[in-house]
């Protein structure tokens, strides 16, 4: 497949319907609410809204699906984060679904929802940001990394929406030297949600970040985030399957960081190819994981433990054994990336 940065032009806006609401007549009856049509995204939404995906849509800063509330997005729709002025800095642009809201992204393989940033930079924009009340090692109502938000509970079949077909790009803007946004930020998110047909490219960190929750992803598409394809940490448990890695770039860190309490999340057919060498799989600290189906191709280091003396692989399972650091895990590609052709064909 090409190099889908390359392709990608940042031609997309976006725009939400706003309404008001009408006052009493003298019969103390409530009007109906009338649709006004806005091109920008901002601020916190707090009622039910659906896109209209003949509108075209610039985030023009954080916009919020507060809990209760549901945002639906058609197949279609084109979404533009507008970081091209000084007024709106990276890191202030981003969709944030807090703990309670949903998202529905109804994209089709003809029809994908995309977003991206008017500048096509990587990490130009903070990209989409969920807020779960599910289970994480930091607890109930923890504080993110990123924006203050809350996130973190009880419920592990918690529900925050679903997510077909999306296509997100130019994201993982940098707060600090520590901190940064990924392509898609899952926080306690639980496996109520659907997430399913997803491409992430061309970001500065990671492509998908899971910290803790439950939530499952199938069909996703990682080419040349800069940091790790995908990464988890906080206890996440849930099961990734069908993954194609593509590196093409020099400096990324890696295909999967694990890091963390080690909450065996199972990885299915997790295809991953790099042409410039560098780390496919790296553990952290007890972290862990169910492989099956892996093949590694063109990278340096297949598997890298970060724990000096960490001797004991037994919590990383890779085709029903533990884990070997010596292993080169390069049988042939158990994803076919043309199943992710519904990618180059809609940018």
């Amino acid at each position: 497949m090409k190099n889908f940065k390359n392709r990608f032009l940042p031609i997309i806006t976006i725009s939400l319907g706003l309404f008001t609401v009408g006052c009493s007549n003298d019969d103390d009856l409530t009007e109906p609410e009338v649709p006004l049509t806005e091109t920008n995204l901002l601020g916190q939404l707090e009622q039910n809204r659906t896109l209209d995906a003949t509108e075209t849509y610039f985030l023009k800063g954080v916009f919020s699906v507060e809990p209760g509330t549901t945002l639906t997005i058609p197949a279609g729709t084109k979404i533009v984060a507008d970081t091209d002025n000084d007024d709106n800095p990276a890191t202030n642009v981003y969709i944030v679904v807090q703990k309670g809201g949903k998202i529905n992204i109804q994209g089709t393989a003809s029809a994908p929802v995309v977003m991206s940033s008017s500048s096509g930079e990587a990490g130009s924009w903070g990209g989409l940001v969920i807020a779960g009340n599910g289970v994480s090692t930091e607890g109930v109502d923890a504080t993110a990394e990123v924006g203050g938000i809350i996130y973190g509970g009880t419920n592990t079949a918690d529900n925050s929406g679903s997510i077909k077909y999306l296509i997100l790009s130019d994201a993982g803007a940098q707060i600090n030297a520590e901190s940064q946004y990924n392509g898609l930020s899952l926080y306690a998110v639980g496996s109520g949600t659907t997430i399913e047909n997803v491409a992430i490219l061309n970001g500065a960190d990671d492509g998908v970040e899971f910290f803790g929750g439950s939530v499952s992803v199938t069909n996703i598409y990682l080419e040349n985030n800069e940091d790790d394809a995908v990464d988890w940490t906080e206890g996440w448990y849930g099961t990734i399957t069908n993954t194609y890695v593509s590196h093409t770039i020099e400096n990324f860190s890696t295909a999967i960081e694990a890091d963390g309490a080690n909450g065996n999340p199972t990885v299915k057919n997790f295809t991953a190819v790099s042409t410039t060498g560098g780390t496919a799989l790296q553990f952290k600290k007890q972290s862990g994981a169910t492989i099956t189906g892996l093949s590694l191709s063109g990278y340096d280091t297949n598997i890298d433990i970060t724990e000096a003396g960490r001797i004991d692989l037994s919590g990383i399972k890779i085709g029903g054994e533990a884990a070997k650091l010596d292993a080169a895990y390069d049988a042939a590609a158990t994803v076919d990336v043309a199943t992710f052709s519904w990618v180059e064909e809609n940018l």
